[in-house]
């Protein structure tokens, strides 16, 4: 095998140096970009977390709210819905 050239060695060591820098750095750019969208991930599932609390809280309100103050209930999809009730209430507010 032939000698090498003492600039050649250099160059590829060199090269060599450069490619190892770089990847570290590239590496570490990576890893940082990675982590903050890893952290804007977890801190919108946060805010949809809340924002689904806040719709179901307002909901229960919101049913909590809409019984009539004579305590009867005229949403057909309520589990204690009584027919009854309703139409005894409507012909009092009939007479």
């Amino acid at each position: 095998m032939a000698p090498v050239s003492p600039l050649v060695n250099v160059s590829r060591y060199a090269a060599l140096a450069l490619g190892v820098t770089y990847g570290f750095f590239h590496r570490r750019s990576l890893e940082k970009s990675e982590g903050q969208k890893r952290i804007e991930r977890t801190y919108q599932h946060k805010e949809q977390l809340i924002e689904e609390a806040k719709a179901a809280y307002a909901k229960k309100k919101l049913a909590e709210t809409s019984a009539p103050s004579g305590g009867v209930i005229s949403d057909p999809d309520h589990p204690d819905f009584d027919l009854d009730k309703v139409i005894e209430q409507f012909e009092k507010s009939e007479q």
